[in-house]
């Protein structure tokens, strides 16, 4: 099974030899730097997960035994159910949309700087 990428047109430079080295990609791994950017992530990854599965968890348990409850009118043809559902999508929403800031502001800086330092920029 053949890994290596084809040889590049004639012309254009070989950009594999700019490449970081596996034993490179081992050393940074083993770092502060990217072992704080691991923390960074995993502590709102994990937490945000959790959250998220019990809520839907509850959904999912309140359908199958809480029939009563989850038929609740609340007003006109709209019960608990209906509500509890689409609120299902709104929090899938708000958690992407909390996550790409989080990203934005402390993940992607801290990872870039990684990225520069392994392609000999900074």
């Amino acid at each position: 099974m053949a890994t290596d990428a084809p040889p590049p047109p004639n012309g254009e430079p070989d950009r594999r030899a700019d490449l970081p080295s596996t034993e490179e990609f081992i050393e940074v791994q083993g770092s502060a730097e990217f072992a704080e950017l691991r923390r960074s992530y995993r502590s709102f990854a994990f937490p945000l997960t959790v959250a998220f599965i019990t809520w839907y968890l509850l959904y999912v348990l309140l359908s199958n035994y809480a029939g009563d409850f989850m038929g609740t009118r609340l007003f006109g043809n709209i019960n608990v159910a209906l509500v509890l559902g689409l609120a299902q999508f709104l929090t899938t929403f708000l958690i992407a949309w909390w996550y790409s800031r989080h990203a934005a502001a402390k993940l992607d800086p801290k990872a870039e700087a990684i990225k520069d330092r392994m392609e000999g920029r900074a």
